[in-house]
């Protein structure tokens, strides 16, 4: 019978391998040889394990005795006087104790050390004593065979004990669940392949003659130990032994769910250990073969027996698979089947984490998704967050125009963006999951808030998954304990897990964002991975061509400025993104050179640094649970585009050594070699794939090209005030620069076919009410289009109205349902058309109470009553005649959910509040205070927070003589004002008003 051998060294010759990107530690991460200083550290060490283990018992013995009594102690000794040999003799018993403690721990670290399997068990209250032991006892092996093994659990993510160890390279792990029907194709696959591909071995071993196994030969690889920082990977073993990385998955799949020899078993391609056994293909070459368990000449009878009771499990021998125990995978809600093939459908927005169970459909027959940008359809998150900013962006711009602050007053309406940036901004209304940031914010500081009341500190997570089911995964560096309720022990000790439903139940916490780092990077098997750039113990370095990188690096910054789950971050952009410092002016800005990177960085290292040791924490996260949690921890992450220099390389990785403690996060592009300090390497293909092979990554990249960059820009640029094409330099403050997008026939001539009432409760006047079932669907459509005469992008329409997506047929039966509701003109003409770029418009003839306030607005300051003052004042009354209570006051609950991405609510207060003032200010003129006071109130119906509204009410009460109106009314706005007070410059024009006014609402008190 021809011999097998063992793979059993990670050393041996690997045949070459397309090149793909490695990640590894800084500098040198493979020691190969001894050198005599190991020699002299090896001396040393047990030098020093012989005097801490043997010599200071010796030691106690001779001087002090031993701890133990030589009889029962009588209950006098505790009346008597506590003396210096009382005290010495307590202080000695302690010293025994703690020899006893670090010898238990040199005893695990050794038995882990030998055995090179498991994780080191770890000895209660000793994480100090077990990380000496640890030091000692592998400088102590470093020269034996068995020194590689001495730190079996750095395998996993953490390589620290109780927090005093710096972290090294970790592994990100794939993450967990993939639908079971997708399970089988894979598994199907990667058997096909490697039966193909064994057989192909096998006769390639016949023809040169060698002595490969024969057909049906079984070899078996044992997974190798730690060396130095560097860590063994289904991928390189793949790599060295089947000529490709990529055939990870077959040896995944030979092995998956196997009892390995210390009781657990492979549940992801990522999550190895050392000592592990693994199947192989039938073609693997390199090291050492085994044919037979039995045979195996190189290794220990303990191995051969390990590789022989494995040789026994596995699906030829126990068939279907044991029924024992074992950590299950969380488990997906499979996409549902669409009732017409002919109709395929695809995500509305593939929002992992938001519980989305239908889509909506693809466009026609091309599937462009009706020309939308697919980078931001597929970044809800993302798109959350530049939605967000967007609309604070604007109220900010409305409020700035209402109050004076910017010359050119600009009005109300933003400007509507065309081409590129009105598709960028249907895409996030498209993309967008505020829902799905809501549950991850709190998710985290709910967490934050429990490991606080129970005195624990934060974990540090290097990662975070949002599954497709809506499930929380916290993948954290090392072992952490129990995760406070109500989340989850995940697949291990290493992941901490939270069920959509749970966090659903958060409340809003008032703690500090834990991991405001965390950003997206791609999605893999329906689950989203966000990277916490800040707890990279190093660098993060990206490969690929420049366009691709700068995609990625875009995405990256631009969620990082936007995100809603951080409170304070500065982020560094470094060679790139000049232009995208308007989404976020506070937390960007841009540096042009390595040189002023490295002047920056370096004073902000040193300052962080000293501001840990002197307030006593070791890492920003436990800084962060404290009294400064807002002020003095938000992390700073720093996006370096180019790769730099081998010298500035150099210096970057020395400064970023140790910035994973402080809350600094680094980004750095490169050309594909090796970056000198990368803890973890990535690179992205020109198909949009981001890879990182030794980290089990393959992940769909989420990226922002540059097309879509700068449209998202200019959505910015024009939301700023005065910096848009609707500002007007020359007008005075008050005066509205632009007209409304959609101006109605103010005359008798221009009576309307369809009449919408929107502020206030919603009525049609003009058509007939459809049936029950449809009706609220319908109204609700009607009131998107009428809230955007520009046109509705149909995705628009199909997400407003299903958030969770819908298909095709239904999507396009509403749309002729609505037609048919809707009717047509006298001429023939669709009341709802679709006009050159497929957005759906209504017809003139529709029209809402909302269209008629801004167009009766309008005209009375800009169009004729600019000119005619008895004219101004009947189109203003008629205006604000029009208001009759908020906007869409009695929409059902769970539904116009869309409107949160609007900015028509505040839009709304200020226009009936510029209404109001312009018709007092009309009244007045004419010395008619009761008039203006009566604009005044009815206004304040609508828009009671607008400060405007009340000056002037004080000044038209103040007009009327009447001391007493005006005390009562000062009273009255005291008491609205609550706990927050009086405004200042309320308060300023009550001290000119009515100077006694403090002493009446003393009184009133």
């Amino acid at each position: 019978m021809p011999r097998r051998r063992t793979i059993s060294s990670s050393s041996s010759t690997a045949p070459s391998a397309p090149s793909a990107p490695r990640n590894r530690t800084p500098q040198s991460v493979r020691v190969r040889r001894r050198t005599f200083g190991d020699f002299v550290k090896a001396f040393l060490a047990f030098v020093v394990l012989a005097g801490l283990v043997v010599g200071v018992p010796f030691a106690l013995a001779v001087t002090a005795g031993w701890p133990f009594p030589g009889g029962a102690p009588s209950l006098d000794w505790l009346q008597r006087e506590i003396t210096v040999t009382t005290f010495l003799h307590i202080l000695t018993v302690i010293v025994w104790l703690a020899w006893a403690q670090f010898t238990a721990c040199v005893l695990v670290e050794v038995k882990a050390a030998l055995s090179g399997v498991g994780v080191p068990g770890r000895v209660p209250g000793s994480g100090p004593s077990q990380l000496l032991a640890r030091q000692l006892v592998a400088a102590l092996l470093l020269v034996g065979a068995t020194a590689a093994s001495l730190t079996p659990g750095l395998s996993q993510l953490g390589q620290s004990l109780e927090g005093n160890q710096k972290p090294s390279v970790a592994a990100a792990q794939q993450t967990p669940g993939i639908f079971a029907q997708q399970q089988e194709q894979a598994a199907a696959t990667a058997n096909a392949l490697a039966e193909q591909a064994g057989q192909a071995g096998q006769d390639a071993a016949r023809a040169d003659g060698g002595s490969s196994a024969a057909h049906g030969d079984t070899k078996y690889y044992r997974i190798q130990p730690p060396e130095g920082r560097h860590h063994d990977s289904l991928w390189e073993v793949a790599e060295r032994h089947l000529g490709d990385g990529r055939r990870y998955k077959e040896i995944f799949e030979l092995n998956k769910d196997r009892v390995q020899p210390d009781g657990s078993r492979l549940s992801e391609a990522s999550l190895i250990r050392p000592g592990w056994i693994m199947e192989m293909p039938g073609d693997a070459r390199g090291g050492e073969l085994v044919e037979m368990p039995d045979e195996a000449p190189d290794v220990s009878e303990q191995v051969q027996q390990q590789i022989s009771d494995y040789a026994k499990s596995g699906d030829h021998a126990q068939g279907s698979g044991g029924g024992d125990a074992q950590v299950s995978l969380p488990e997906q809600r499979p996409a549902p089947t669409p009732a017409n093939p002919a109709n395929p459908v695809t995500p509305a927005t593939p929002v992992p984490g938001t519980g989305q169970e239908h889509a909506t459909p693809a466009a026609g027959q091309e599937g462009r998704s009706f020309g939308l940008p697919e980078a931001l359809l597929a970044a809800p998150l993302l798109a959350a967050g530049l939605l967000g900013a967007l609309g604070r962006r604007r109220r900010q711009a409305m409020w700035q125009s209402a109050l004076g602050a910017v010359g050119g007053r600009r009005g109300m309406e933003p400007p509507t963006p065309t081409g590129d940036a009105q598709d960028v901004q249907d895409a996030l209304l498209v993309g967008a999951d505020p829902e799905g940031v809501r549950l991850l914010d709190r998710s985290l500081r709910g967490l934050a808030a429990s490991l606080t009341a129970e005195s624990r500190p934060l974990p540090v997570v290097y990662a975070a998954w949002m599954s497709g089911n809506g499930d929380l995964h916290l993948q954290l560096a090392q072992p952490a304990g129990k995760p406070p309720a109500p989340w989850q022990q995940g697949q291990d000790q290493t992941f901490w897990m939270l069920a959509r439903s749970d966090a659903e139940g958060y409340e809003e916490a008032e703690t500090a964002a834990p991991y405001p780092g965390l950003v997206s990077l791609g999605t893999m098997d329906d689950s989203r991975l966000l990277l916490n750039l800040e707890a990279v113990p190093g660098i993060v370095s990206l490969g690929g061509t420049e366009a691709d990188r700068a995609a990625v690096f875009a995405s990256v910054a631009a969620e990082l400025a936007t995100n809603g789950w951080s409170d304070r971050m500065t982020i560094t952009l470094v060679g790139f993104g000049d232009d995208l410092t308007p989404l976020a002016p506070n937390r960007i800005r841009h540096l042009d050179g390595f040189e002023d990177l490295f002047e920056t960085m370096s004073a902000e290292t040193r300052q962080r640094r000293g501001a840990l040791g002197a307030a006593g924490h070791d890492s920003v996260l436990t800084g962060r649970t404290g009294p400064a949690q807002h002020t003095r921890w938000a992390p700073h992450l720093v996006l370096l585009a180019a790769q730099p220099s081998d010298d500035d390389a150099l210096r970057l990785a020395e400064l970023a050594a140790d910035a994973g403690r402080l809350g600094i996060g680094y980004l750095v592009g490169t050309e594909g070699t090796d970056l000198p300090g990368a803890a973890w390497e990535m690179e992205i293909t020109g198909a949009g794939r981001l890879l990182a092979p030794l980290l089990g990554l393959e992940l769909d990249a989420q990226m922002l090209p540059a097309a879509q960059r700068r449209a998202v820009v200019e959505l910015f640029t024009d939301a700023d005030p005065g910096s848009g094409p609707g500002s007007d330099p020359e007008g005075g403050p008050g005066r509205p620069a632009n007209a409304p997008p959609f101006l109605v026939d103010i005359s008798e001539q221009g009576r309307p076919a369809v009449y919408a009432r929107l502020v206030g409760s919603y009525e049609i006047i003009g058509l007939d009410t459809p049936d029950g079932e449809r009706s609220a669907l319908l109204h609700e459509a009607l009131a998107l289009l009428l809230l955007h005469r520009e046109g509705v992008h149909p995705r628009v329409l199909s997400s407003a109205l299903w958030p969770r997506g819908v298909t095709a047929d239904v999507r396009d039966a509403l749309l002729e349902r609505l037609r048919a509701w809707l009717g047509s003109d006298p001429d023939g003409t669709p009341r709802l058309g679709t006009d050159a770029t497929g957005r759906l418009t209504l017809a003139k003839s529709v029209v809402s109470d909302l269209d008629v306030l801004r167009s009766l607005y309008y005209e009375a300051t800009q169009g004729r009553g600019a000119g005619s003052r008895q004219v101004r004042g009947r189109l203003l009354t008629d205006a604000l005649v029009l208001v009759r209570g908020p906007l869409l006051a009695d929409r059902p609950e769970g539904r116009y959910r869309w409107l949160t991405h609007e900015i028509v609510d505040a839009q709304l207060p200020l226009l009936v509040a510029d209404t109001g003032l312009a018709l007092s200010e009309f009244h007045l003129e004419k010395n008619r205070a009761e008039k203006a006071i009566e604009a005044l109130t009815a206004a304040l119906r609508t828009a009671p927070a607008d400060e405007r509204l009340w000056h002037e009410l004080l000044r038209a009460t103040h007009t009327t003589g009447d001391p007493g109106r005006l005390r009562a009314l000062a009273a009255d706005l005291v008491a609205r004002s609550g706990a927050r007070g009086v405004p200042p410059r309320t308060e300023a024009l009550l001290d000119e008003l009515l100077p006694t006014w403090r002493e009446g609402v003393s009184a009133a008190g």
